[in-house]
This record gives structure tokens, C-alpha cells and sequence, in this order.
């Protein structure tokens, strides 16, 4: 039975809250007092039988002993503590003792993964919106509407102020300017505001269409139970009764529609079963069923209960025409980012399976496979134009081993020396 450093510290906090004297429970479970001070302090192992006997005394599962409620406090202290390239030289964390805080002091742990999480969720509302003002030509239409009005706002106010002899008839017509540039002025404010003001948590505000939809698939986790019953029939009775926009509806029910499309092709239970055979390959998988490695992929990135999966879909432009970024995993929004590497490798190299470990730079840098490959989106004779689709899956990936390193977008990278650099990075000094 796998135990961690913290199952006597854990058997002394259960022994306390149920009020039970230690010399008590030595006698109930055949050992002395002494022996059971040194297991609750973590300086004795103890055996499984030993430990069903304490559990059963305590009236706890052994389970609550040996896991507790801490793994994913440890794994939270643990990023936190995490080296970062760049970071002033400092006494580092004793990672080795990480446990034993978290049993003796889990007030303050909790407290510092907490702060440590908003940290990282506030970095990356950083990222986002930097991108967003350097990228989005939604944007920069949204400010030049404001700079607009503001300009016309100010002119006809300083010839009404300046000019004290003005007829009657242009004084009303400036007036009439005023009051128009005034309200473009509020409306482009109000469209900026709730453009850039997103719910709490959410990397950004919706901006479009397609993001409503992205947004609302990730909300769902990528699946879609109703799909998987109801085929095509199903998808698009779904969009139209989820997404009020015509745009939204279009764009929703095309997904739904390509998903209703893999569902029948990749059957749930067989596909989870033949992946699970090839140990993850889609490749393998692809043959095993005579589709599409792109079907394989999107297929993957919809698994239900699977977290930490991302996928994001070009065209042949290389513009992103679908993104479900993975949690770590940072998806330049507009423009292109060096993350997007291997799907635009596989851009170039049509028909040509890629995979690839790449790094993200970042506070806590953390590691992905991906997956990608780039196909006809629909079949063309000779001397046609290709309609070119690239696809990439994107998973977590041990730390072991050699990886690529890669950032969001140059802007938001704080790698130094990185030989493909465009502009500096505005995060640089802050990592």
C-alpha cells in the first residue's frame, strides 16, 4: 500500500480531533506509546498491518491515512517552488520537506497555493491581454472608433467655445455634431470596456462568434453526450438551442456537425479501447479504424473525464480557425507564436504525421507532446487550389527528456538568447 511522509502526521491529527490519548491507542492496536510517538512523527514506517489495525481504531479508511486530502496542496507548493531562469538567487525551498509543512502547517500552506494559483491566473490575464492589444484588429477597429469620436467630440467643442460671433444656424449644427460624436464616443467606451471585461477566471471576455463557441465547448470539457446519441439530427438541434447569434448558431452547428461526423466513424467505446491498446498512438489508431489521422485528433481532444488535453486547428493561411488551449499550454490568440511550431511544421508538410515535446516558457515551465498533421480540408483535381487543414493535439508530457522550448508569442516569452526573437519581450523582467 503506497504511503507518503505524511501518514504519521495524519494518524496524530486524527488521533487529536477524535480526542483519543496516544498511550490509548498503543494499547488498541498491540504496540507501546514510545514506538507510536516515532510513527507519528514520520520517524518509523509502518507496516499494513499495522496501519488497517490504527485506521480501524480511529474509525478512518487506511486510505485517508496514507493519501489524505494533501496531494494536490504538495503538487500546488511544489510549482510555486518551482526554479525560474531569471529569478533574483535566493535560499531555495527545502522541496524535500514539502510534506512535512504541509502536515504541521496546512493553514498556511493552503493560504500560499491559493495566492500562488492567483498569481499564475493573473499572469496569464497579462499574457492574454498584451496579445490581445498587440494582435486583434478587432481591437485596434474598437480604439479607432474611440479616437475618432473623441477627435470630433473635441473640434466641435472648441470652435462652439472659440468662436463667440457664430450664426445660429451652424451654432445648432455643431451642437447636433457634438451630441452625435458624443454618443459614438459613449457606445465605442461601452464596446471597449465590455470587449476587454471578461467573467472571473477566464483568460479573456469573449470577443466573437467563434469564441462564444470555444468558450462554451470548454465550459462542456470538449464532449458532447447529446452528439454521441443523437448523430447529426442531434448537433444541429444543439446549436440552435444553444447560441442565440445566427454567426454563433453557423459556426456551432458546422463543429457539431464535423463532431457528429467522428462519433460515427470512432465509436466511443471501441476507439477508447483501441487507443488504450496502441498505448496512446493515433497513428495506430487511425489505421486500426481506416480514417483520418485529423478525425484521430479531434477525436482525443472530446474523450470525456480527460483533463489537460488541448487542440488547436489552421487553415492554410495559418490562421487559428478553432482553439481549446491545454492548462499550461499558452495559445497565441491573433498572430502566430513559436508554440504553434509543430502545427505549422505540419502546415508545410502536408500529409506528414509530426510529433513533437515542447517546453512553455513561463513561472512554473511545463512540458507537452503534440500531435500534428495537415491535411486536404476537401479533395481538388489536378491544378486546383488546395484547401489545406492543419490539426494538433496537445497532451502533458513528462519532464524527462529533451524538448523544444517555446513561448506564447515573442512579446510574452521571457526566454533569453532565442535565436528566432522577433521584438523583446514586455514580461522579460518579470520572470
Amino acid at each position: 500500500m503506497a504511503r507518503s511522509a505524511l501518514t504519521g502526521s495524519r494518524i496524530r491529527e486524527r488521533r487529536t480531533l477524535g480526542g483519543v490519548k496516544q498511550a490509548d491507542l498503543a494499547r488498541a492496536v498491540g504496540v507501546s506509546a514510545s514506538y507510536l510517538n516515532l510513527i507519528e512523527h514520520n520517524r518509523r514506517r509502518i507496516g499494513d498491518a499495522l496501519l488497517k489495525r490504527i485506521a480501524a481504531a480511529l474509525g478512518v479508511e487506511a486510505a485517508v491515512l496514507t493519501e489524505g486530502a494533501e496531494a494536490a496542496l504538495v503538487d500546488a507548493l511544489r510549482d510555486a517552488a518551482a526554479v525560474v531562469e531569471g529569478e533574483p538567487a535566493g535560499e531555495p525551498p527545502e522541496l524535500a520537506r514539502i510534506e512535512e509543512f504541509v502536515g504541521r502547517f496546512p493553514g498556511w500552506a493552503g493560504l500560499l497555493a491559493r495566492r500562488h494559483g492567483r498569481v499564475a491566473l493573473l499572469e496569464r490575464t497579462v499574457e492574454a491581454l498584451s496579445d490581445r492589444m498587440a494582435h486583434d484588429p478587432a481591437l485596434s477597429a474598437v480604439l479607432h472608433e474611440v479616437l475618432s469620436a473623441l477627435t470630433g467630440v473635441r473640434s466641435a467643442a472648441a470652435i462652439l467655445a472659440d468662436t463667440e460671433d457664430l450664426e445660429p444656424e451652424w451654432r445648432t449644427r455643431f451642437q447636433a455634431n457634438l451630441g452625435a460624436d458624443a454618443d459614438r464616443l459613449a457606445a465605442g467606451a461601452g464596446a471597449l470596456v465590455r470587449y476587454l471585461d471578461g467573467p472571473v477566471g477566464t483568460e479573456t471576455a469573449l470577443a466573437s462568434p467563434s469564441e462564444e463557441v470555444e468558450r462554451w465547448l470548454a465550459l462542456r470539457g470538449g464532449h458532447l453526450p447529446e452528439v454521441e446519441e443523437g448523430g447529426a439530427a442531434a448537433a444541429a438541434h444543439l446549436a440552435a438551442a444553444e447560441f442565440a447569434s445566427p454567426i454563433a448558431r453557423q459556426i456551432a452547428g458546422g463543429w457539431f456537425a464535423r463532431y457528429a461526423a467522428d462519433a460515427a466513424r470512432l465509436p466511443l467505446a471501441p476507439f477508447r479501447a483501441a487507443l488504450a491498446k496502441a498505448a496512446g498512438d493515433p497513428a495506430v489508431v487511425a489505421a486500426r479504424f481506416g480514417v483520418d489521422l485529423a478525425a484521430v485528433l479531434r477525436r482525443m481532444a472530446s474523450l470525456p473525464a480527460v483533463e489537460g488535453l488541448g487542440l488547436v486547428i489552421c487553415d492554410g493561411a495559418g490562421a487559428i480557425t478553432f482553439r481549446r488551449p491545454a492548462e499550461g499550454f499558452a495559445l497565441p490568440r491573433f498572430g502566430a507564436g513559436c508554440a504553434l511550431w509543430p502545427l505549422y511544421q505540419a502546415l508545410a508538410r502536408p500529409l506528414v504525421p509530426l510529433r513533437a515535446v515542447v517546453e512553455m516558457a513561463g513561472r512554473s515551465p511545463r512540458r507537452f507532446l503534440t500531435y500534428a498533421v495537415c491535411q486536404p480540408l476537401h479533395p481538388a483535381g489536378f491544378d486546383a487550389p488546395q484547401v489545406l487543414e492543419a490539426t494538433m493535439l496537445i497532451l502533458p508530457a513528462p519532464l524527462e527528456g529533451d524538448a523544444a522550448p517555446v513561448g506564447p508569442t515573442c512579446r510574452l516569452c521571457p526566454r533569453d538568447g532565442c535565436l528566432a526573437r522577433r521584438e523583446p519581450s514586455i514580461l522579460a523582467e518579470a520572470f
